[in-house]
């Protein structure tokens, strides 16, 4: 088997194992907010913005944190937050604000009781390795955080596909939100 191989039969696994039930509670929850705001920190941040952009495509008002246009914040909102600990200070104070407002707090990570997972009003677990690999953790081949990452995208495509269907949307009608000055 080669390495491209290995790591689709790892992503396979680790998809295989995503509960629905978790993510049906996370697009509800967006479906009943007024504005989405998306952060994560490195290569989880990079999958949060893949995520942000598909939103604006389905027409939500979507905003990664941290970009100078991102609005305020309000108790309407949710806040979806992707961290493979839990941990990330930087997360950590963000969420801490978004409780202080009463804003929604949704949490992915690998780890639903870690911090962040404590101050989050739903969370969703993914199966995979953090950037550590510490021991008793899920084994993988790919170095540090990849495997939850890669899992990370795919988890919010297929949150893209489920609003899809709950809006009546196919790929052909998000291509009017599609940017134009490219």
């Amino acid at each position: 088997m080669n390495p491209a191989e290995k790591v689709v039969a790892e992503l396979e696994k680790t998809i295989s194992l995503l509960k629905q039930e978790e993510m049906d509670k996370l697009a509800d929850a967006i479906l009943s907010a007024r504005k989405i705001f998306i952060a994560g920190a490195g290569r989880s941040g990079l999958m949060g913005k893949a995520f942000a952009m598909r939103l604006v495509h389905m027409g939500f008002d979507a905003h990664v944190v941290g970009e100078t246009t991102t609005p305020g914040i309000t108790d309407e909102d949710i806040f979806i937050l992707g961290s493979g600990s839990g941990e990330t200070k930087t997360l950590l104070a963000m969420a801490t604000k978004a409780r202080d407002i009463n804003a929604t707090i949704a949490l992915v990570s690998i780890f639903p009781n870690s911090s962040l997972g404590k101050l989050a009003d739903l969370t969703v677990q993914l199966p995979g390795a953090s950037k550590e690999q510490g021991e008793g953790e899920y084994e993988t081949i790919q170095p540090m955080g990849s495997l939850f990452e890669q899992t990370l995208l795919v988890f919010y495509d297929a949150i893209i596909l489920a609003l899809m269907d709950k809006k009546g949307l196919d790929s052909h009608t998000m291509l009017g939100q599609h940017a134009n000055l490219e």
